[in-house]
Formats: structure tokens, sequence, C-alpha cells
């Protein structure tokens, strides 16, 4: 086989890996939803709860229409919680809470992979909308000079990926040690919940592996030309 068959092997192994992850997080996160915590607390109150004892008084809490819509918000201090997270009570739910409060700690801890996502941020936007028509202008014309371009900003879209990647690690890792450490959860629930922020982890590691096998493609297409 050649180079372009393994290619488009890798794609398709990527591909159907990226789906797996996509319908685990689902299943996982629909599983222990459905495990109401033996505290009690909502997704809501625990999260209030992190963000106080990190003095974080100044981030609001906040429900938003949805479902997994659930993000913390830099530019307006406030962490959104989904209808399926906000009022609820469940393990799965909680960790999702406390997952976005690790993103607002690692924010006001000046945290250095959360400083790097946000600073291509601007970049990453214009990448994304531009990359692709680039690629195909220069194919047709047959314009190195804009296939090269094309490939550096999707090479841009790879690299937020890959910063990405620690952030929402770190931020999990931060979720699963606060609300055990803090007595938000039980002992046994704090696994639990790990579960959940570890199946939506693997979504973000599959958009890497799936950029990453692109943008080999992009540069061996660009290399025949």
């Amino acid at each position: 086989m050649d180079l372009n068959m393994y290619i488009i092997i890798a794609i398709l192994i990527v591909f159907v890996f990226s789906i797996f992850c996509q319908i685990n997080v689902k299943t996982t996160f629909n599983k222990y939803n459905k495990r109401k915590s033996e505290k009690g607390n909502t997704a809501a109150e625990v999260a209030r709860a992190i963000l106080d004892d990190n003095q974080l008084f100044n981030v609001k809490v906040e429900h938003i229409s949805g479902r997994l819509s659930d993000h913390y918000d830099p530019s307006s201090n406030i962490v959104r919680l989904s209808d399926a997270v906000y009022d609820s009570t469940a393990i799965g739910a909680i960790g999702v809470a406390a997952h976005e409060c690790g993103h607002a700690i690692q924010h006001n801890t000046d945290y250095s992979f959360i400083k790097l996502r946000t600073a291509l941020v601007p970049v990453v936007n214009f990448a994304n909308t531009s990359w692709f028509w680039l690629f195909l202008a220069g194919m047709f014309l047959n314009f190195v000079g804009l296939i090269n371009i094309a490939i550096v900003l999707f090479a841009c879209v790879t690299l937020f990926q890959l910063v990405t990647l620690p952030v929402e690690l770190d931020a999990s890792s931060r979720a699963i040690r606060i609300i055990g450490e803090q007595g938000l959860v039980t002992p046994e629930e704090v696994p639990q919940a790990r579960k959940v922020l570890t199946a939506a982890a693997m979504t973000y590691i599959a958009a890497l592996a799936m950029s990453l096998v692109q943008l080999i493609r992009l540069v061996l297409i660009a290399r025949k030309n």
C-alpha cells in the first residue's frame, strides 16, 4: 500500500473512534445522570460552593437552555449550566458543573495553557472559516502559495486543539479533586464523576487525532502540487 492508502485508513479509524467517543460521552452522562448524589446538592449549588471556596465570588452561576451546552464564559465571569445539569442532583451533572468551575479557576490563577488558548482564539476563528476556501482556490488555480497559507491556517486549528487538551484535562482533574476534598459528593461517588469527565475528555483526543491526520493529508496533497 502507498502512503495515501495508509492516510485514508487512518482517517477511517479516527472517524470511527470519534463516533465511538461521541456515543460514549452521551451514554456515560445519561447513565450517571440517573444516579442521585447522597449529599442531595444540585449541580448549581455545587458550582457555587466550589467558586466561593476559591474566592470567586464575582463569578455567577446561571442556567442556559440546551443539552450539554455547559460552559464557562470568561468575558462575563459566568458559569452556565444546561437544562440537564443546573437543577440536577445527579453525579453526572455535578461532575459537569465542577468541570466548568475548573475553567473559572484556571482563568483566575492564570493557568498557562488557558492563557495560550485564549490568545489563539482570534486566529483560530479566522483560520476555521478561511483555510478550506484558500486551499480549494490554491488547488483550482494551481497556486502553491495559497495552498501553503491554507495549510498553515489549518495547522493553527490543530495547535488550538492540542492546547485545548491539557486545558480540559486539567479542569477535570481540578473538578474531581475539589468535589472530593470539599465533601460535595461521597467518596464512592468520586470515581463515578471521574468516568463522566474521562468520557468527555476522549472527545477532545478524538478531535485532535482527526486534525493531525487531516493535516498530514493536506501536506501530502500539497507536495504533489
